[in-house]
């Protein structure tokens, strides 16, 4: 089989559909942890959890986020390959964010307006 960008990642890196700009860990991957995506080696800066999402490429702040071919959502600051994409750095175009930060409540992260 000939060497595409594509089967030069990580096999504990799934990608779901051709245009997706992430891909899914298949696999806890620890920080400090080596990986190659699409041809290129990359260094985890942090622990990435099973079905987690991985940026596959270096997104721009306000990028669409697309998994299964359809956008999910926009990063709010620039990541680059391999970086971790969660509640920190993507937000939904479509629902309000919420989290549950350890020993509180959950968490609104929805922007306010101003008074």
């Amino acid at each position: 089989m000939p060497h595409t960008p594509h089967n030069r990642t990580d096999p504990r890196l799934i990608l779901q559909s051709p245009q997706d700009n992430c891909l899914i860990a298949g696999a806890r991957l620890e920080a400090g942890e080596r990986v190659e995506i699409e041809g290129e080696v990359v260094t985890l800066a942090k622990t990435i959890d099973l079905g987690h999402k991985v940026a596959r490429q270096a997104l721009r702040s306000d990028q669409k986020v697309l998994r299964y071919g359809a956008i999910i959502g926009h990063v709010n600051s620039d990541v680059q390959p391999g970086d971790h994409l969660h509640t920190h750095n993507l937000e939904s175009d479509y629902i309000p964010t919420f989290t549950h930060d350890a020993g509180h409540a959950f968490v609104d992260h929805r922007e306010k307006p101003s008074q």
